[in-house]
């Protein structure tokens, strides 16, 4: 069974999660439809047979993350950073 690490943002950190964002134009602007969309996810790979792990983002690690590398916070990093948990 492959595992796969999914982004988890919590709830209360949301609004700062989207003012970090560098592409916060193709992100949901409320947790909720976030959430909505991420459990979906999570189904639709588990049924696939993926080993679903959730990942907890600590936007402090996550800023660290980008920095140290010269990238921009946008998916492509979000999706390298939570590969490295």
């Amino acid at each position: 069974m492959t595992k796969v690490n999914l982004a988890y943002y919590r709830e209360k950190d949301w609004k700062r999660f989207i003012a970090l964002a560098d592409d916060k134009e193709n992100l949901h602007d409320k947790w909720k439809d976030w959430h909505k969309s991420f459990l979906k996810l999570k189904k639709d790979m588990i049924s696939q047979g993926f080993e679903v792990m959730d990942i907890v983002i600590d936007l402090d690690e996550l800023e660290i993350f980008c920095k140290i590398r010269g990238i921009k916070n946008n998916a492509k990093a979000r999706s390298q950073f939570v590969q490295t948990k």
